[in-house]
């Protein structure tokens, strides 16, 4: 998931994830987690036992001091250690929002300087007797895999280089074609030129041009799919990337048929009427093409855009609750 495609579903998905983070922190809190990092170890096994997206935990004193080290299930397999013990976070958005908050905070996303990735934050202050702050604890969370963890996608998410290397191996086979029917178009045009035939030479281009629209209508096909499939992020629970997707297979074959029709068309002008027809209806069918799509966009687009703008009320409403 590409940081744009992780903070449009963070605000799609804000209340739902602020309320799994202070749950969270909630369910983890205790004042033993200030005293010994041995309790923080265990804590973040069975966090990441239960939500894998959990990137790290960690404590500060009350001036921002962190009191341990930055523990993560990553650091606890290598067995060793993270810089971050000692390291002062009084700029740091969760230590200022914990020492002004009662109860437990979240933060909106930033850059980690731990993992470099897109994550939020979630703490708690702890208050000793005399009512002044102990302790903050903090846990942060890959943006990106908490809101997959949300809307059930990690499954899917598994098989995703699955999928890339198949659809590869696809547009590999694809482009095969067009090089074969590009050395076909070759061997044509090189005939053509050494040992011209005797009779309706005027339609032997044409064969030449059915082989070029065919290449080319299955090399716009390779690329859109690999374009598409293997080298863009595509997020399939967004409507526009499927209907970019189909736009885009669409055109490629709107594009062939109506050269096949022009073909028909010119063969028929050219001595061949029987092909009048057939031109007649492959220019129909492509007429039909391009309203269908035009349609199917519209249609979509307006879909798209009331779902829009119904999440984002709802949104509304729960921020204002």
């Amino acid at each position: 998931m590409n940081y744009l495609s992780a903070i449009e579903r963070y605000h799609e998905y804000k209340y739902a994830i602020n309320e799994l983070m202070a749950s969270i922190v909630t369910g983890i809190f205790d004042a033993k987690l200030f005293k010994d990092e041995d309790n923080l170890n265990q804590a973040i096994k069975w966090l990441f036992k239960n939500y894998p997206f959990v990137d790290l935990i960690f404590t500060l004193d009350g001036n921002g001091v962190q009191t341990s080290k930055n523990i993560s299930i990553k650091m606890i397999k290598e067995k060793k250690g993270q810089n971050g013990l000692g390291v002062n976070r009084r700029h740091r958005p969760y230590y200022k929002q914990a020492f002004e908050t009662e109860g437990v905070i979240v933060t909106e996303p930033y850059l980690s300087v731990s993992s470099h990735d897109l994550c939020i934050s979630s703490a708690i202050r702890c208050v000793n007797d005399e009512g002044g702050i102990k302790g903050i604890l903090v846990v942060d969370v890959d943006l990106a895999d908490a809101i997959e963890f949300i809307m059930g996608d990690r499954r899917r998410r598994k098989f995703q280089p699955f999928f890339i290397s198949i659809y590869a191996v696809i547009v590999l086979g694809l482009f095969v074609v067009v090089g074969i029917l590009l050395y076909f178009v070759a061997s044509e045009v090189f005939a053509l030129f050494s040992a011209p035939p005797s009779g309706d030479i005027h339609l032997k281009p044409f064969s030449i041009i059915i082989y070029l629209t065919l290449a080319l209508a299955i090399f716009d096909l390779g690329k859109t799919t690999l374009e598409e499939e293997v080298l863009m992020h595509k997020d399939i629970f967004r409507h526009s990337s499927t209907r970019r997707t189909i736009t885009r297979f669409m055109a490629a074959i709107l594009i062939a048929v109506s050269i096949e029709a022009l073909l028909l068309m010119f063969k028929s002008v050219l001595g061949t009427p029987e092909y009048l027809t057939n031109a007649v209806a492959m220019m129909a069918a492509a007429v039909g093409l391009l309203v269908g799509l035009g349609i199917y966009v519209y249609l979509g687009a307006k879909a798209e855009s009331i779902l829009k703008q119904s999440t984002e009320d709802k949104i509304g409403i729960k921020n204002k609750s």
